[in-house]
């Protein structure tokens, strides 16, 4: 009884502040950590590698005759012994030396063998470090889909509790020098009912005593709590060496069964946006005892009852984004074998964009070019995202998109009393049209995240043909 108890309070530790806790005594990851070193091989050959014993002629060689013996014909029988082991000496080591040869031929074969075989495991690590080498410069150089990866890596690379999801969803955003993600949390059932074992002294036997009601929400409310502190944690301690991400977005969720319909649906239970210096700075988490108040202090919209699957509005969400999921494999590409979007012509990448928007489940009508007022795509569709009419030009470029560009996107959605627009490029935006387009109701779609959208649902690898030249952080324009 006393040994269950024990592991009943050591389980209910690892999912409360213990979780935070664990996270905060793991070492920082690093990509060093998917490094592999090779291992040197030795060759071990075996009886290969042991010589054979030749036949010694003295093993061989009869006894030499007696004077007696030499008399009565002793030395002629002697001679004939002499032949007869010359001979078998002679064969034996014959013999010897055929087995010893094929010994030698083995053992020459055997460290070919195992030469080629440490050469190739050798390739092979060589070009796994080099392919993490080239991700990592990537990764430095900002490619969203790089940064993606590591931050998938590190935060696959920490342990919780048997039973915690390990599905997560992750988007880089270059613009907004922020990380998007979105995680699951254990189903309510990982608080187990049982709190302890005693023994009743009424009736002579041990009996399970559960938890209260209100114990197993709170417990549950706080394992929430815990589970995306240490996240936001991990992701800006793997993030600090990039100076890429200032701010980190989440979004917690957790697929249960909704007690309205019976079918698995999904709840958002915590969404936040702390910026790094306000976590950092902040925040002593080793020493926080109170983490649903810690997460309001970060402005976070918390669930007021997780465990009755009360959800929250997510301050971002995936609609329209891409995103990667962490646990999926990462390959690197021959960039020069995919198809470059520069190159092909204005009509060709407007029917590109309205393929796109359809395979989203969209409705998307390309216009006609003499009457389109500079748009290229109407689409429609009843989500929260459009909410009935969106106009969308499409904007085939090298160069960076100007705010004029995304007022008269504007301008026509006023026109034609449109829902929503949007504008879609090869290149990218200045903070002023992204500026101006959150005010306005307009999506903007540049070329990184194009590529990512097109791999996504039409299974397509495309490069944009353009390279978004980095920005300081200060650096305002249009």
């Amino acid at each position: 009884m006393d040994n269950d108890n024990a592991a009943a309070a050591a389980h209910i530790a690892e999912l409360g502040r213990n979780l935070l806790l664990n996270g905060l005594g793991s070492p920082v990851f690093t990509v060093a950590a998917l490094e592999i070193v090779a291992e040197q091989s030795v060759f071990r050959p075996g009886q290969l590698a042991v010589a054979g014993t030749p036949p010694e002629w003295e093993d061989y060689e009869p006894p030499t005759p007696g004077r007696a013996s030499r008399l009565v014909g002793g030395s002629g029988r002697y001679q004939r012994e002499l032949d007869a082991a010359r001979a078998q000496w002679e064969a034996d080591t014959a013999e010897f030396q055929r087995a010893e040869a094929d010994r030698l031929r083995e053992l020459d074969a055997a460290r070919a063998r195992h030469d080629q075989q440490a050469s190739a495991a050798h390739d092979r690590v060589a070009a796994h470090n080099a392919r993490l080498a080239a991700q990592w410069a990537a990764c430095m150089e900002g490619d969203p889909e790089a940064v993606e990866w590591f931050v998938g890596q590190a935060l696959a690379s920490t342990t919780y509790p048997d039973g915690f999801p390990v599905t997560r969803k992750i988007a880089y955003r270059p613009q907004e020098h922020d990380i998007v993600i979105e995680i699951e949390f254990p189903r309510r059932s990982v608080i187990p009912e049982v709190r302890e074992h005693k023994l009743f002294k009424t009736a002579p036997e041990v009996r399970p005593v559960k938890w209260k009601e209100p114990e197993v929400k709170k417990l549950y409310a706080q394992l929430v709590a815990w589970m995306t502190l240490r996240i936001v944690h991990e992701v800006f301690e793997a993030t600090k060496a990039l100076d890429l991400v200032d701010v980190v977005v989440f979004n917690g969720t957790v697929i249960d069964v909704a007690p309205t319909t019976g079918k698995d649906t999904l709840y958002h239970l915590v969404s936040l946006e702390p910026e790094r210096p306000l976590f950092e700075a902040s925040l002593e988490l080793d020493r926080v005892t109170d983490p649903i108040g810690c997460l309001r202090e970060l402005g976070a919209k918390v669930s007021p009852n997780p465990y009755d699957l009360e959800a929250v509005k997510p301050v971002v969400t995936f609609d329209l984004r891409r995103f990667r999921l962490a646990n999926d494999a990462t390959e690197l590409a021959d960039l020069e074998s995919r198809p470059n979007l520069m190159q092909l012509t204005p009509h060709d990448f407007e029917r590109l964009i309205e393929k796109l928007l359809k395979a989203m489940g969209i409705e998307a009508y390309r216009t006609v070019d003499s009457r389109d007022d500079g748009i290229d795509v109407v689409a429609t569709k009843d989500d929260i995202i459009f909410g009935g009419v969106c106009l969308v030009q499409a904007k085939r470029t090298k160069n960076r998109v100007e705010l004029g560009t995304v007022q008269a996107v504007a301008g026509s959605m006023n026109d034609h009393n449109a829902a929503t627009g949007m504008v879609v490029t090869t290149s990218w935006y200045g903070p002023s049209s992204i500026a101006f387009a959150k005010r306005n109701r307009i999506t903007l779609i540049k070329g990184a995240e194009l590529k990512h959208m097109i791999k996504r649902y039409l299974d397509l690898d495309v490069i944009p043909g353009v390279v978004e030249p980095r920005r300081g952080r200060g650096t305002e324009s249009a």
